[in-house]
């Protein structure tokens, strides 16, 4: 059997999850490019059947993320270009091998799994006074928010800054994986946990 590489370039079949919790939510199926033209879509929990590069690419094109002021209105830059999106994380993946000698895709997944908050905070409402409490973050959240701290941060990184948005995209990543305290996306987890640890 053919064994399809993403890109033509990254076998996923080898990709280890160490996290048990976010392994089921996690989809590693062989793809060549990351693009299922949304047959998941208004579907209960069928985000979790789209490979996790498709889900960070589409991450990335979430409106309002790339918005900066300009002549004193929002402009967006890859708000619904997919294609532009999916050539952005190429070329970021192509960086990340440079750097670190390793499939990208792995990087992924390990900065994934580090940026993924286990607890945070929710409103109880008891008796007419409002407090907040620490509760533990179903698998699926955990996904949605690492995913959203990371491509968040990379775009923070990107603004007035030399570097290309691929180059802050890898950088970004690389540092997640490596669990760096210099993340942004590692900051804003453990930030997360810190306030659910004092509401406790």
């Amino acid at each position: 059997m053919y064994n399809l590489k993403l890109f033509h370039k990254w076998d996923q079949s080898n990709i280890k999850i160490s996290d048990p919790g976010l392994a089921r939510y996690i989809n590693l199926d062989p793809i060549i490019i990351p693009h299922t033209h949304g047959r998941h879509e208004h579907k209960r929990f069928r985000k979790s059947n789209i490979p996790i590069v498709e889900r960070y690419i589409n991450r990335l094109m979430v409106p309002g993320l790339a918005s900066r002021r300009h002549s004193g209105r929002q402009t967006r830059h890859i708000s619904g270009k997919k294609e532009k999106a999916i050539k952005i994380v190429e070329r970021a993946f192509d960086i990340i091998h440079l750097k670190t000698g390793k499939n990208p895709v792995q990087i992924l997944i390990n900065a994934i799994e580090n940026c993924a908050p286990r607890e945070e905070t929710t409103r109880v409402s008891y008796g007419g006074i409002a407090y907040s409490q620490a509760v533990d973050v179903s698998p699926q959240r955990r996904l949605d928010l690492a995913l959203k701290y990371l491509v968040e941060e990379c775009w923070k990184a990107s603004f007035n800054n030399i570097l290309t948005i691929e180059e802050c995209i890898a950088n970004e990543l690389i540092l997640a994986a490596y669990n760096d305290s210099n993340s942004g996306a590692i900051k804003r987890k453990e930030e997360k946990e810190r306030i659910a640890a004092s509401t406790r």
